[in-house]
Formats: structure tokens, C-alpha cells, sequence
């Protein structure tokens, strides 16, 4: 099993660990993180058991599922998560995900984060398409993406089922010839 870290200036990314339940429940747990996704907040036995899946994915040959804890480069603590998963049918291309604790908000670090996933997903993984959905209403999102070098693609209408009800998704792309230009 190949373990992930991946550095940037201001946050790090590595495989999540049992360690992280407590800290990604903050993250998983809180109403403000998840107002966008397509779930209600989890519980700490909800967030044990994905951490748990995210180990157990780490394992797959090939592994497609990377579920990574946001590290705070100067404390060293975890402020989120980030998720790429390669697509079985297209292994050049991946979703990515993310989420940070509401108190990293304002500051850039969404930026961040998304540079520091294209960067894993490019470099270390040699993917050629990296993709993310996000929600109408998540304008953090969307210019964090976009600021990342991420290129708005499109709506894909009634996209995911919430708990609120059906929901649209806007979908943010980059390319890795037209990311290593930048």
C-alpha cells in the first residue's frame, strides 16, 4: 500500500488514520461544513465508519479511493478532508471533494486545498482530468475552484438527492497539460 503525503506552503495531505475520527467529526458533524452536501450532519459513529471505508480503500489494488486529511502546515493539525476518486471506467480522470472546518474559512485555504489536490492528482498520479460537483449556492467553492486554475464546465440538472431534495450540481474541471502551463 502506497501512503499519500503531499505538502504545500500552507497545508498538507495525508491518508486518514483512527487518529482523525474526533477532529473529522468536527468537520462531518458540523451543521455550517455541511450545509452543501448532499447528507446531514454525521455522527461520531457515522464518521468512525468511514474513516474505517477510507482505511480499507487505501488497501485496493488499484486503489481509487483517496481520502485524505487536511493538515495544517504551521500547527499541524486536521482542519478537513479532501477526497479524489479515479473513475473505474476512465482511470485517467478523478472527482475530487472537500471540506474544511468553518473556522479555516475566509483565508484562502479552499484555495489552497484545491491547488494542493490538482497538484497530488497531476504529479503523483499522473491523472489527466481532475473534476468536482459543487452545489448552485457554494460561492466558497466556486471561487475556490476557479482561482485554483479549475474551469467551469456546466449544470447537470437534479444532479444529487439531499435531504432538502433534488439539488443541481455545477461541475469545475482542469486539464494537466493546460494545469502545468500555469
Amino acid at each position: 500500500m502506497r501512503r499519500v503525503l503531499c505538502k504545500g506552503e500552507r497545508l498538507g495531505l495525508r491518508d486518514v488514520t483512527e487518529a482523525d475520527v474526533a477532529a473529522l467529526h468536527a468537520v462531518y458533524g458540523d451543521p455550517a461544513a455541511t450545509q452543501h452536501t448532499p447528507f446531514t450532519p454525521r455522527d461520531l459513529h457515522e464518521v468512525t465508519a468511514l474513516v474505517q471505508q477510507a482505511m480499507e480503500a487505501a488497501r485496493a489494488e488499484p486503489r481509487r479511493l483517496y481520502v485524505l486529511a487536511v493538515i495544517d502546515a504551521e500547527h499541524h493539525g486536521v482542519i478537513g478532508v479532501a477526497r479524489l476518486r479515479i473513475e473505474a471506467d476512465h482511470p485517467h480522470s478523478a472527482e475530487i471533494g472537500f471540506g474544511l472546518h468553518p473556522g479555516q474559512w475566509g483565508r484562502g485555504i479552499g484555495t489552497d486545498l484545491v491547488r494542493l489536490l490538482l497538484k497530488f492528482g497531476f504529479k503523483q498520479l499522473g491523472l489527466h482530468r481532475i473534476w468536482g460537483a459543487r452545489s448552485p449556492a457554494n460561492l466558497p467553492a466556486q471561487l475556490a475552484m476557479l482561482t485554483a486554475g479549475m474551469v467551469e464546465e456546466g449544470r447537470i440538472r437534479h444532479h444529487v438527492h439531499t435531504p432538502h431534495g433534488w439539488r443541481d450540481s455545477i461541475v469545475h474541471s482542469a486539464l494537466e497539460d493546460e494545469w502545468t502551463e500555469r
